[in-house]
């Protein structure tokens, strides 16, 4: 088959080479023979480097006889079966270039890569627009896993399944789109670009804390400013006017046009909303450590956009969120990270900024307002734009839920504070041995039922106790406990109410501690002339240093503010928050290899317990047994393909 590409910059010579290793014969034009030559210059150095990481079998140099490069751009489309447009965004350009494909290339799909031109203008003066079709790769186009298909009213069938093909071909997944301004995933990129700049703009946060929200809150692979700087302001910003001259309403970003207007371009300029060694030359700026939860702010104009392109037909519900974990690299689609945040929250937040801007496009969707009306928020109430499984057994101290990939074990005895007594230690260790083995579940929470975690030990069951058989029960304490720090699984403490005594004792052999705001937490054992006896004389030194001794000697109580300064908790967050924030957190470690958790969690457990050289050692050995399993290949492979591994602890 004989593919033309026309334009040899950077996402033209990538196409080309696509088209190349695919089998196909490659026509490449452009407007000199030098231009070309740096073309093949740079197609040749990519296919060694794919070559040397085995991405290609072919040799290289059987692989480049298959491009010509043509600076008659007749004689590169004459004949020709597919034809890929790839210049620059400019309207009369494209529409001459499918002009003259039209008629020398009659059979010939005619594909444009344009980021944000409708592809029913460019087709306009076609007598064919039936063979019209987007094909919008991503940049780099050899790494990028996705190419948005995008068809306008006149775009046959048989042109979106020859240009499906092609895509597949050349290694790609697709989504298949109706041709709107800004298509599918720049329109969400602009959604979320805008509610970043609504929020340094309001006042509400700075660029950098902005970035690092979106980083560590969200886990996208980069900031939303330091991605604008990072592609180039200068596209940003026409993209973001090509659609809002086209009837996209969006939130005015004046820092980017500012930006743009002084030649403060991002990279390529050496600044941007960062300032870069030199111009071309990238580097990651420092964020803050501690993150604004902006979350909520940043995705939910992309959810309420969406749901308006899904209703409008644009996409379909599964292209949407392949198109954002493939097409912007995010970790998982928009209408997931919706489900997880709540619904509900989603729609209060675009109220928020509605009323402020006096916007109407903030305005949330029927779709997410009839949702809320139904009771339908998302995880938190087992539906929302999916459903979720959960499994519920009650004992008669505990509950356990399953809630993949989470399980939930809730103190369930309320009227008695959630004490800790001896059916309760039997169950949460029949329960921990069930939760370790159900493979649904990779992350365990420790939590409580009604406004306390656990206020202790039972006391009524000190009654009679001799000293040999309180030896014996505070071993059954360390037991549980030790258990559950050296289980195969990461444990969360969501310390949601009082934690004292034994409930600061489990909640200390967990991995990771999560306390509401204002809650008090403590060791009162010395009040009772007693000491701490499950562990919390050599979990809080650990923790705590002296710190913790002075607590255990006074018993008295601190806040879970206090608790944080000192190391004994590791997130304060808002009551109201608490499961969101600690279900946010469990799914960041639940999307990781289950294998490379589970050696993460012994290696830094035992390196506790043992002298450096030892721990290291010990390090070293785990590290190289990951190189055998299939989970560190698939990571591996998905950061070559810049795409989301999906880990099955293998």
């Amino acid at each position: 088959m004989k593919v033309t590409v026309i334009g040899s910059g950077v996402m033209g010579h990538g196409i080309a080479e696509l088209a190349a290793i695919a089998g196909n014969e490659v026509w490449i034009n452009d407007v000199s023979k030098e231009i070309l030559e740096q073309a093949l210059s740079r197609v040749r150095w990519s296919l060694s480097k794919l070559k040397e990481s085995g991405g290609v079998k072919e040799d290289v140099e059987k692989i480049m006889s298959r491009i010509t490069a043509e600076v008659n751009q007749d004689e590169a489309l004459r004949g020709s079966d597919f034809v890929i447009e790839a210049v620059k965004e400019d309207l009369e350009l494209k529409r001459g270039i499918f002009k003259k494909a039209e008629v020398l290339a009659p059979n010939a799909v005619l594909a444009t890569n344009t980021s944000s031109l409708p592809i029913e203008e460019i087709a306009s003066p076609l007598n064919s627009k039936e063979r019209a079709i987007g094909m919008h790769f991503f940049n780099p186009p050899v790494i990028m896993p996705l190419v948005e298909v995008v068809r306008s009213k006149d775009t046959s069938d048989q042109t979106v399944n020859r240009t499906v093909e092609m895509a597949r071909s050349m290694g790609k997944e697709t989504i298949v789109v109706r041709d709107v301004p800004g298509f599918f995933v720049n329109r969400v990129l602009l959604r979320i670009m805008e509610a970043g700049c609504f929020l340094v703009e309001s006042g509400r946060a700075t660029v950098e804390e902005v970035d690092s929200s979106a980083m560590e809150e969200l886990g996208f692979p980069m900031g939303v400013f330091l991605l604008a700087d990072y592609t180039g302001l200068d596209i940003g910003y026409s993209v973001w006017k090509a659609v809002t001259s086209r009837g996209f309403e969006a939130f005015p970003c004046k820092s980017t046009e500012k930006l743009v207007l002084a030649g403060n371009l991002g990279v390529k300029s050496g600044s941007g909303y960062y300032k870069y060694p030199s111009p071309g030359k990238f580097s990651r700026p420092a964020l803050p450590q501690s993150t604004k939860k902006l979350g909520r702010y940043l995705l939910s104009p992309a959810v309420n956009e969406v749901t308006s392109l899904i209703e409008g037909g644009v996409v379909s519900k599964e292209d949407a969120e392949r198109g954002c974990i493939l097409g912007l690299g995010l970790p998982k689609g928009i209408l997931s990270y919706a489900d997880e945040i709540g619904i509900d929250q989603v729609v209060n937040t675009l109220e928020e900024i509605a009323k402020e801007t006096g916007m109407s496009h903030f305005r949330p969707s029927h779709v997410l307002t009839d949702m809320v009306r139904e009771g339908k928020l998302g995880v938190k109430t087992g539906e929302g734009f999916y459903k979720y499984k959960r499994e519920e057994r009650s004992f008669s101290t505990i509950i356990v839920r399953v809630d993949p990939p989470i399980g939930w074990i809730v103190l369930n005895r309320p009227t008695r504070y959630n004490a800790i007594n001896e059916a309760m230690m039997r169950e949460i260790n029949s329960a921990l041995d069930e939760l370790e083995t159900d493979d649904r579940v990779r992350v365990i929470v420790f939590t409580g039922q009604g406004k306390f975690f656990s206020a202790g030990a039972d006391v009524t069951e000190f009654q009679g106790l001799t000293p040999i058989k309180a030896m014996i029960a505070s071993r059954k304490f360390h037991e549980v406990f030790l258990k559950v720090q050296f289980l195969t699984k990461p444990v969360i403490a969501a310390i949601n109410g009082m934690a004292l005594g034994g409930g600061l004792e489990l909640a200390l052999s967990a991995d990771l501690r999560v306390a509401s705001r204002g809650v008090e937490i403590g060791q009162p054992e010395i009040n009772l002339g007693l000491i701490p006896g499950g562990g919390g004389t050599q979990r809080l030194p650990r923790l705590a240093g002296k710190r913790g001794l002075e607590i255990v000697l006074t018993g008295r109580r601190v806040k879970s503010e206090e608790a944080k300064e000192i190391g004994i908790v590791d997130e304060v967050v808002d009551p109201e928050k608490m499961e969101e924030e600690v279900r946010k957190l469990a799914l960041a470690i639940a999307e990781k290899s289950p294998i490379a958790v589970a050696l993460a969690k012994l290696a830094y457990n035992m390196g506790m317990e043992s002298s450096i050289w030892t721990g290291a050692a010990y390090e070293a050995s785990l590290f190289g047994l990951m190189f055998s399993t299939k989970d560190f290949r698939e990571g591996l492979k998905a950061f070559m393909e810049r795409r989301r591994p999906e880990f099955r602890g293998e």
